[in-house]
């Protein structure tokens, strides 16, 4: 019924650039998987990173005002917990060191304050991320 010529002049390339095609697809929709997970731990620990910047400096800042109003170290409460929403998690440890220098070179002395905050957020492992800042201050 079917003529010999008909089925020897057919070739079959459809399916070898079907499976090709298939196979690159499915390496890109892989690629971009692991880029998009990748990208959002990246913005995880910027974030983490951010957190514990601002934890240290509200560390510095709370005290500072403590060392200024009783003018001496002894006064720095540390570490300091916060529970803020901003914060929640992050903690500050902070040192406190008390210099005395003629910085102006008139003769007179001032008393220098050196506070070193160290702000930490998030659990021990890759989320985890800390911030030092110091200050000096009289």
């Amino acid at each position: 019924m079917y003529p010999d010529i008909l089925t020897r002049s057919q070739r079959g390339a459809g399916l070898p650039v079907a499976l090709f095609v298939i196979t690159v697809l499915a390496l890109i929709v892989v690629g971009m998987a692991q880029l998009q997970d990748s990208t959002g731990q990246s913005v995880s620990l910027q974030i983490q990173s951010q957190r514990a910047f601002y934890a240290a400096e509200s560390g510095v800042q709370v005290a500072l005002r403590d060392a200024l109003e009783s003018n001496s170290c002894g006064a720095v409460q540390s570490p300091l917990v916060f529970t803020a929403s901003g914060l929640a998690g992050c903690n500050a440890t902070v040192s406190c060191e008390t210099l005395v220098a003629d910085i102006q070179g008139n003769g007179s002395n001032d008393t220098i304050y050196v506070l070193v905050s160290r702000g930490s957020c998030g659990a021990a492992g890759p989320d985890a991320a800390t911030r030092t800042i110091e200050v000096r201050a009289r």
